[in-house]
């Protein structure tokens, strides 16, 4: 049992296609007994985010907070991994920019943030090759 939650602070849109990405990523992964959240969010909060955690000022597509980095948080089992949030407008911006569709961007930083929430991460060559190709399989797998 994975349980999670989509919240819209920023806009009516329905993103109903996030559930999908989100289970084939779990499954793809074989993450059993989780709990997380996805924050859909403006600009200015997630760079008010950036700033205060990350003491970036400046605007980001995704910020994942991982609790497990920091501790190992387990209830009867239950994996909590954290938070993520996402700015929709930088999503629209950058959907724009590489020429594919607001699905496929929000897609693709919705698997980002997951992966970051489970302990992959990209600060070195190594880490992204292996991080970037994971996200590549799990957004073309059919």
């Amino acid at each position: 049992m994975n349980d999670y939650s989509i919240e819209n602070f920023y806009n009516q849109k329905k993103y109903s296609f996030l559930k999908d990405i989100i289970e084939k990523t779990l499954k793809y992964l074989d993450i059993k007994n989780s709990v997380f959240s996805i924050i859909l969010t403006s600009d200015e909060k997630i760079k008010e985010i950036n700033k205060n955690y990350r003491n970036i000022d400046k605007i980001t597509d995704v910020i994942s907070f991982a609790f497990e980095d920091k501790m190992n948080i387990k209830n009867d089992n239950i994996r909590v991994l954290g938070d993520i949030y996402i700015s929709i407008p930088q999503m629209e911006r950058q959907a724009k920019e590489y020429e594919h569709s607001e699905k496929r961007e929000l897609s693709f930083l919705t698997v980002h943030g997951l992966l970051h929430l489970l302990g992959y991460d990209h600060m070195n060559e190594k880490d992204e090759k292996i991080m970037f190709d994971l996200q590549r399989k799990i957004l073309d797998e059919k």
